[in-house]
């Protein structure tokens, strides 16, 4: 750093307000086209993905001696020193290494999806927490998925949380965010097959075939998929519940269903 680095010190400067209201107002990050993240590990991710960074904020008293600067390529004109208790006010979790960013994201559409020969997807609809989404994005990346889309959702893909638990696998797996009905003609036209996690109707997912193209869609744990999917499926596919309970954690059960996809797949992958 050198004394060219601005250096944000007020609890009011304009800058601080502006991030405030991107983490906490969806519409503000929609007009804006600009969300929050923290954390370097975050932020490689996202670079490494080619997103425009339009500002960092670090504060080298939270980083310490494990993080500095010099880890990340961005333009010096774009970094701003903040004092602790500045950050301490603008950061939205705790141990998150000294540094944002304010990020340009992205507005992904159906047809921008570059699928393999045999997709492997993961449609979620109408997901309910941010926190799931973002845990099923870590679980598709762990599989090698080659997309996640959100159909009707009910908030905004970069929402704190969603960056926050994805754990930068949001720049990792392409997301889109659609209707139920655009996503229904998008895989009927790709020739993906449709598996819908559902109790009603179903055969148990490993008896299966997951080998060719697959998009598997889950509904919200409240309710379910709409009458829409369940007719749209070209199979219906349950997990065995052998307690008293009848339904998992969406994201545990789109871990459970993309894991079983890679063992008929890549069964080598497994062994290892």
């Amino acid at each position: 750093m050198n004394s060219t680095n601005r250096v944000v010190t007020s609890l009011q400067n304009p800058k601080v307000k502006r991030l405030l209201a991107l983490q906490r107002k969806p519409s503000e990050r929609d007009a804006q086209g600009v969300f929050v993240l923290e954390g370097w590990r975050e932020l490689g991710h996202c670079l490494r993905r080619g997103l425009s960074v339009e500002a960092v904020y670090y504060c080298p008293e939270v980083a310490g001696s494990e993080h500095c600067l010099s880890e990340i390529a961005v333009p010096e004109d774009s970094v701003w020193l903040v004092t602790p208790e500045v950050y301490s006010k603008m950061a939205y979790r705790g141990g998150t290494e000294g540094v944002m960013a304010e990020v340009r994201f992205e507005r992904l559409r159906l047809q921008d999806l570059r699928l393999s020969p045999e997709p492997l997807v993961v449609v979620l609809e109408s997901v309910e927490k941010p926190g799931n989404l973002g845990a099923v994005l870590r679980s598709a990346d762990a599989a090698g998925a080659d997309a996640v889309i959100v159909c009707d959702p009910r908030g905004d893909l970069y929402n704190p949380n969603v960056v926050r638990s994805s754990l930068g696998s949001i720049f990792t797996v392409p997301c889109v965010s659609c209707s139920s009905e655009e996503c229904v003609a998008f895989l009927k036209g790709k020739g993906i097959s449709i598996l819908t996690a559902q109790l009603q109707d179903s055969e148990l997912y490993y008896d299966t075939d997951m080998r060719p193209g697959s998009a598997i869609v889950l509904g919200s744990e409240a309710k379910g998929l709409t009458e829409l999917w369940r007719r749209a499926a070209d199979a219906h596919i349950r997990i065995p519940m052998l307690g008293e309970l009848d339904s998992l954690n969406v994201s545990v059960s789109a871990a459970i269903l993309l894991f079983e996809a890679v063992r008929q797949r890549r069964p080598a992958a497994l062994s290892g």
